[in-house]
Formats: C-alpha cells, structure tokens, sequence
C-alpha cells in the first residue's frame, strides 16, 4: 500500500497551469526526488504533499495520505520564533504534548540552576511529570534529545541566534522528531556546508526513512535517490534509477518529442495551404480534412512549449594585470580566534580558484583579504592593476525588494551595454526568462530562484574581470547551473567561487583554497573531487601505518607456509563452484537492470518495483564477496 499518492491534481497561478491533472505514488521505501525547472510548481506541490489532503492547497484534485503514518515536512525557509529555544523549535511539532514538554524543560533547568522558588518548580515539575505520563510523552522527550544531540545543536541556544545553516539543521531535528515514516525535504542542502550535507546524506541512507525531497544538487541526487520524478509542464514523469540515467532517457525523450512537434506542424501548415485553395476546400467530400485540421489547430494551440533555457553572457572586460594578488605569511585573527593562519599564495589572471570549509571557517574574511577590502594583523598583501571586480552575494542584499527587474538592471535608464553592444533592458531581462510584462514587478515578488536569476543578471550587465561568486547555486535549477557552468568555463577573467555543490566545484575550477582548521589554509590543484580524493588517501596511509604499528611481529617458525597454503576438500569444493555462482549472479543483475529500465514499471506494480530494487542492491554486495573469496581462495591454491 503506498504511504503517498496524488490524484488529478491541478493548480495554478494566473493562467499557466503549474500542475495539470498530475498524478503521484510514494511507495515504502523509495527515496523519490522531485526536480524540475524554477517556477514550474515544485515546493507548491510539495506543500500539498504535506497538508494531507488536496483541497486546502490544490485548485483540484486529491492528495491521500495512508492513515496512522507520521509525515516530516521542512520547508525551504522553515518559519521559527526567533524567541525561542532550540529545544522548545523542535518539539514544537509534536502537538499538543509540546508545549507540556518545552515547559517541563525549562522547569527542570530552572531547578539545576538554582533559579526561582524551589518548591513551587518541584509542585509544577511533578504535576508536569503526572501530565506527561498519562499521555505517554517520555518517548517524545527522549527522541527529541537524540535528534538535537545528533544534529550537534544546543538545545539552550536561541532559535534566533542560530546561522543559517544551524536552522537548517533545527528543522531537520524538529521533522525527525516525531519519528516520521516519510519525510518531505524542500531544498535540504541550501545553507549547509559540504561536511553537513555528507552527513546528511549518510543519515537519509542509513536511517530507511521513505523521503520525497527537491534538490538541484547533483551529487545529493546520485548519492540518495532511487527514483526522479520530473515536473515539466504540468506534468509528472518518472525516471527509476540515478540523476545520470535520467539525463540519458531525458535526453532521448526530448529528441522524439521535437521530432513528433516537426511532423505535427509540417501536417499543420499543408492544410492551412489546402484550405486556403478555395472552393475545393468547401465541397461536401472535404469535410473530414476541414476537421481534422480544426483539430489540428486546437492541438497546437493547447500545446505547452518547454520553457527556454536562460541565454548567458559575460563580458570580462580589459584585461587585469597579470598578478591579480600575492600573499605571504598573512595572519588574520578576531580576538582569541584565529581565522587565517601564516597563508601564502600567489593568484594569477585567469585562475579559477574554489574556496571550500565548514561553515564559519572564514571563507569571506579570507577572499576580503585577497581582495583588499579587508587588511591583515601581520604579513604582506599585494593586489594587482586594473581590477574591474563583480561580486554575487548568497544572501542578495544588493536587491531592494521595493525595485523593480529593470531598475535592478539599469538604474535610470532604459538600456544595458553588453560586450560593445547596447541592448533594451526588457530584451535582457528576456534573456534571463523574465516575460516583458514583469520588467515593472517588484523584487518582492519573486521566488528565491528567480531572485538569483535577477542578481546573475545584474552581475553580468557590467563588465568584470574579476568574478566572485558566494554560493550562486542555491535555488537554481539544474539546467541553468549546467549553462552557467558552461559560461564560467570559458571566462577569461579571474574567479573566485564559494560553492558547497560538490559538482559545480568540479566542473568550473583549476584549483582549490581547503580550510584546514585552526587558521590554517592550503592550496590544491583541481576541484572538489581532487581535495576529496587526497584527504582519503592521507587517510588511508594514516590507517594504514598506524596498524602496522599495532600488528604483533608473528614469528616465521610458528605457521608453515606450506601447510597455510593448502585448500581443504570442502574450499576446493567451494574455488570450483565460485565461477558458475558469480555467473548466475551477474545474470540475474542484468535481468533486474533491465526490468527496472522500464518507466512504467512503479506504476504498474509498485511492490515488485521496489523488491527488484532491494535485490539488485542485494546482488552488489554478494558478487563483491563471491569475488574476494574467489581472489583470496585463488591466491593460496597458487
């Protein structure tokens, strides 16, 4: 029985259709995520997920949820009183039994503290203690100090001194709180860094929790997905497997959609010049031509064109000088904190350079140094010449919510200058995906992915040749991040970019500033996957010359090497059956593989989808140890 399901349902702002008679099963144990380009309906679809029936959100249609499950729901921007404890935020999900338990709370650290009148926080602490009892709380109060105590937040800390990606955590804690069997995720990784998100994926794997969750990063998806549902037009396509099998039949499905669109108008425009012949046209024996194209015409006009990709460019301007900045031995500190530790580093025109750490490393501090905006307590910084530098702030704070799209572009003036040619600001803002119409709307009323649209559009209005970038991936859709990966590889100019999208990084940079802790930083060649991969191997000679270290020295005298060496009958036996039981196995991931291809298989039948996929993840695990038992029986036989 599925946990989940969505029937018919529609909804719509102004006349475009965001959902348009679209369907939906979440099934036990999927990791289902939900993608699609900005503004098409996802986080409003979600929310109808969310509220447990339809019509309280939907225009029409149904939304069942199975009775008795527990459903988790975090938000894009979770609301929170910022007056309130950490711990208080996160029971205060559990309904009615929060408000006893954030007091009950708050009595018992009165007490440990020796605040207030004693004896009446012992009469109140035992009235709460009867009160919680009797509806059996005790387990609502433990499990919430598990999650705030796995999440590493102070339950004591005020909701409104938290960052951004503290509260992140905050709502993940009070969702799981309630021990939920589905958890709806809106945009989890958006203010965590790349520490947290790998965490995160790691719990969402291990805790087997049924998750629907939007996401534009590529990496969460191929990591935590077991299935991609796509929200194009209206409506809703299902894609089993990871993100890269999905572009693969994508891709396919849009060049047989453009194909079948060709033949449709080519029909189209040869009856449009048959029935303009004339009186032919209008002979009894003609009628089924005149209405086939009536239909013809209805067809077209009802149909929903895919929305155009965003059109990118970016001037970089004249040329800076050729060192663009050199430090050495700068230090950096914020009263007994140390942020930047006896860094050197020499910064070239042309070099593309990702910043990477935890949250609250000093990744800003560090590029205002670099960029003389910011001078350090000891230690020489020298900047280049002719910096022309364009700056993208994650939290947008040089967009007045009061402004319209065109004043944001082009202050008192009706036209923007790009590469040499000057352009209508209405033209640009098209460009970026913003209907002539809007060029007079408020910032105000844009969604968080548009907003960064705008901001991109600001930035590439003037030239630059030296780009910095804080986080300008979170709310873009994933075919607007692939362009402006496409655009940022090919810019002549200097980059700096602060991104925790582990893909982006790996696709846009030639080398990588890593925090190290404690003030220290140190400069790597390559992307995310190249720090990544050198971090492990660190890791692993570590492990690896630790045990040697630990490893007894056995004595030769002791084991006979000869008598080591030799196979018993039953592991001669079993080196002869290996080869035909690896076979069978790989026959059947192939049979399994194959069925799972098939885009109608969940809807179909949904639990055999599901049991193909446990057992295909099975078979991974047995060939592996089919495989090394083989290699380790093969080895001693000689």
């Amino acid at each position: 029985m599925p946990y989940l399901k969505l029937s018919a349902a529609c909804l719509a702002y102004g006349h475009v259709p965001l959902l348009d008679h679209a369907d939906f099963q979440l099934d036990p144990g999927e990791r289902v995520a939900l993608i699609g380009r900005n503004g098409t309906g996802k986080s409003s679809l979600l929310a109808a997920m969310a509220a447990g029936t339809g019509r309280g959100r939907l225009d029409d249609g149904e939304v069942w949820v199975q009775p008795g499950i527990r459903v988790g729901y975090v938000p894009q921007e979770p609301p929170f009183d910022p007056a309130m404890t950490v711990f208080q935020a996160v029971v205060s999900g559990m309904g009615e039994t929060s408000a006893l338990l954030a007091e009950y709370h708050d009595v018992s650290h009165q007490l440990a503290e020796g605040v207030g009148d004693h004896d009446a926080l012992l009469a109140r602490m035992d009235s709460l203690q009867h009160e919680l009892e009797a509806r059996g709380a005790w387990a609502y109060e433990a499990q919430a100090e598990r999650v705030i105590d796995r999440f590493g937040l102070d339950p004591e800390a005020s909701v409104g001194a938290l960052s951004g990606g503290q509260k992140k955590r905050l709502a993940l804690a009070q969702a799981l709180a309630v021990a939920p069997e589905v958890l709806l995720l809106d945009e989890p990784t958006n203010h965590l860094d790349i520490v947290a998100i790998e965490w995160l994926e790691n719990l969402l794997i291990e805790s087997g929790v049924t998750l629907f969750f939007i996401t534009h990063d590529r990496s969460f998806l191929d990591r935590v997905c077991t299935r991609i549902v796509e929200l194009d037009r209206g409506k809703l396509a299902s894609f089993p497997g990871s993100f890269t099998q999905y572009q693969q039949r994508k891709e396919a499905m849009l060049h047989e959609e453009s194909l079948a669109n060709a033949r449709a108008d080519k029909l189209l425009k040869e009856e449009e010049v048959w029935i303009r012949k004339g009186v032919e046209a209008r002979r009894t024996r003609a009628v089924f031509r005149v209405q086939r194209l009536d239909k013809l015409r209805a067809e077209r006009q009802a149909r929903r064109e895919r929305m155009g990709k965003v059109n990118l460019q970016l001037d970089s301007g004249d040329k800076s000088g050729k060192l663009v900045a050199e430090l050495e031995h700068v230090n950096k500190a914020y009263g007994e904190r140390q942020i930047v530790r006896d860094f050197s580093a020499r910064i070239q025109r042309g070099d593309k350079i990702g910043l990477i750490g935890p949250n609250g490393a000093g990744k800003t501090t560090l590029l205002r140094l670099i960029l003389g905006e910011l001078q350090p307590d000891s230690g020489i910084v020298r900047q280049g010449t002719k910096m022309e530098i364009a700056y993208f702030d994650q939290f947008r704070t040089q967009l007045n919510p009061d402004s319209t799209l065109a004043d944001v572009i082009s202050p008192g003036s009706d036209y923007v200058e790009i590469g040499g040619a000057r352009k209508h600001v209405i033209g640009y803002l098209e460009d970026f995906l913003f209907a002539p119409e809007r060029a007079r709307s408020p910032v105000s009323s844009l969604s968080g992915g548009e907003r960064n649209r705008l901001l991109l559009a600001r930035l590439f209005a003037k030239p630059a040749n030296v780009l910095v970038l804080d986080e300008p991936t979170n709310d873009l859709d994933i075919e607007t991040l692939e362009l402006l990966e496409e655009l940022l590889q090919t810019y002549e100019g200097t980059l700096f970019l602060v991104s925790h999208d582990r893909t982006f990084l790996d696709n846009v940079v030639t080398q990588t500033i890593a925090a190290e802790g404690e003030g220290g930083w140190k400069e790597y060649a390559g992307g995310y996957s190249d720090w990544a991969g050198y971090q492990a191997s660190l890791a692993k000679e570590a492990a690896s010359k630790a045990k040697a270290e630990a490893r007894p020295v056995a004595k030769p005298a002791e084991v006979p090497r000869a008598k080591a060496d030799k196979l018993s009958w039953k592991e001669q036996r079993e080196l002869e059956a290996l080869p035909g039981k690896i076979a069978a196995l790989e026959g059947e991931q192939a049979e399994l593989t194959k069925l799972l291809e098939d885009p109608t298989i969940y809807q179909r039948d949904a639990p055999a989808a599901q049991k193909a996929a446990e057992r295909l993840a099975a078979i991974d695990d047995e060939l592996m140890q089919c495989l090394e038992r083989w290699e380790a029986l093969e080895s001693r036989a000689g």
